[in-house]
């Protein structure tokens, strides 16, 4: 296991599910806090650790708004994007479609022009001084309705920036149908977004079924409950609809008792894509190159079945074909040096 460690450790990689506020570590997290001292957040990264201690999937949300009260102008904006590219290169993450929830921040009183102005700066910047490319998914906070629907849509749709392109659903799930944001998903996808939201991770294999036949879900955030429903896992793998799977996320959230529960096997024997994510890394005491570690536990893969996991992730992402066909070639290139005795 340490040489697949190694192995995982300096295999470039992309990253499919990963949400923005979600990925702030604790140094950003507790300099954030530091700045806005109304807070309730922590400021010693140490008991920030034990403050990211979820007892369900409605404690994690909790907690998670007040991380997101943090960011309250631009400046914090353009810092969160750029640090959280930071670590993704340490990963050597070469690419990451980052879920973004715009409306948390301009509800909050950020400019809207400055907050797109912010991400776009730290995402060019990124590539330029890191070497990752950062793309946007913008996802709806569903537990705060048909508003929040609406205007995540207008900022999508209207101020699109330049890296968007995924239109996305998160949050709680119990509760918040699936089919009511059909006409949001609809205007987005009618502007060329990819449909890529949350569905099935709390809630049974119906909310996975209503996200591909209400909001016509390319993939598929999380699919955890599709193992509970055979043909829906032979709809998935006959129409090619991939999953985001985050095993750590799943067991913080109480998703899944265990990791040894989770279904990512039954996935995979199905004919299932899956892809391997971290999701809130810092929040879930986790990092993608954690993720591919479990995954190899969990489906007791060796070099290749590795290299191929991450080859999935480059495959059904939203990147231009060029670039997918580099990041493989990077991997197979990687994969091959690594193997030479």
């Amino acid at each position: 296991m340490t040489d697949l460690r190694n192995f995982i450790a300096g295999l470039p990689k992309a990253e499919l599910h990963v949400h923005h506020v979600g990925s702030a570590s604790p140094r950003i997290v507790a300099e954030l806090a530091a700045r806005h001292p109304s807070s309730n957040v922590p400021t010693d990264p140490e008991a920030l650790a034990k403050y990211f201690t979820f007892r369900d999937f409605a404690h994690f949300i909790e907690l998670y708004l007040t991380v997101v009260d943090l960011i309250r102008d631009a400046e914090d904006v353009r810092l969160l994007t750029f640090e959280v590219a930071r670590e993704l290169g340490r990963q050597n993450v070469r690419y990451a479609e980052l879920t973004i929830t715009p409306f948390s921040s301009t509800k909050r009183g950020i400019p809207e022009v400055a907050f797109m102005e912010a991400i776009e700066d730290a995402r060019v910047s990124a590539e330029r001084e890191l070497g990752v490319q950062l793309r946007w998914i913008f996802d709806i906070p569903g537990e705060l309705g048909i508003p929040a629907a609406e205007e995540t849509a207008r900022l999508a749709c209207d101020l699109r920036p330049e890296g968007l392109v995924g239109f996305g659903l998160g949050g709680p799930e119990i509760g918040v149908e699936r089919p009511q944001f059909k006409p949001y998903f609809d205007r987005a996808i009618a502007a060329g977004l990819h449909s890529v939201p949350h569905a099935g991770e709390t809630t049974g294999p119906q909310t996975i079924w209503d996200a591909l036949t209400e909001l016509r879900a390319e993939r598929i955030g999380h699919g955890t409950s599709a193992t509970q429903d055979e043909k829906l896992l032979r709809h998935l793998a006959d129409n090619d609809i991939p999953l985001e799977v985050c095993p750590t996320s799943n067991l913080a959230t109480r998703a899944v008792e265990s990791l040894d529960e989770h279904p990512i096997r039954e996935m995979v024997a199905a004919g299932v894509t899956v892809t391997i994510n971290s999701d809130d890394p810092p929040m879930f005491g986790t990092d993608l190159n954690n993720e591919y570690a479990v995954a190899v536990r969990l489906l007791d893969l060796d070099v290749d079945g590795v290299a191929s996991l991450a080859k999935n992730a480059v495959d059904v992402s939203f990147m231009d074909d060029a670039s997918k066909s580099a990041l493989r070639a990077e991997i197979d290139e990687y994969t091959q040096g690594f193997l030479k005795p």
